[in-house]
């Protein structure tokens, strides 16, 4: 009788651009807790109008849903978190709707948020779109990201885990 080992499911260190947009260092971005790399070291988009579908950057399992905000872990343990504009958690959720929950295991490039951007800038509030990996210190071995303007879904960068 034979006994294969069974092989993890290869995994993909693809991070994926949640909207289309201009690629920005996180340095850049308005509130000092994202440009500091308080949250964690990441990226930042400048989002084109009219995209207004938000997408999963990775694949895995939905941490957080939150309308503004959404975490996904992948299988190597990363742990990605999408948050959508600067301060956009005090507008209570009305320019958003999410397509997602906590629990749910989601592929890379599914439709998570969709974002009523004009509600964001009537607001007076900065739409930037931060992707940060909330485990650097304990997770991410390399960041690699392609600092230039993008479509949504598209391939922005590689998060090497450790």
């Amino acid at each position: 009788m034979f006994h294969f080992k069974k092989e993890p499911a290869p995994h993909t260190d693809d991070l994926l651009a949640p909207v289309g947009g201009q690629v920005l260092s996180l340095s850049t971005v308005s509130d000092p807790v994202f440009a500091q790399k308080m949250m964690g070291d990441g990226l930042a988009i400048k989002p084109n109008e009219g995209d207004s579908v938000v997408v999963a950057p990775i694949s895995g399992e939905v941490t957080v849903a939150q309308g503004h905000a959404f975490g996904i872990r992948r299988d190597d343990g990363l742990e990605v978190l999408v948050h959508i504009g600067v301060d956009t958690v005090n507008l209570q959720g009305a320019p958003f709707t999410i397509h997602t929950k906590q629990g749910k295991t989601v592929r890379a490039g599914a439709k998570m948020v969709t974002v009523d951007w004009a509600q964001i800038t009537a607001a007076k509030l900065d739409p930037t779109v931060m992707v940060l990996i909330t485990n650097t210190k304990t997770n991410l071995a390399q960041l690699k990201v392609n600092y230039q303007q993008i479509a949504s879904g598209a391939v922005v960068g590689q998060a090497t885990a450790k």
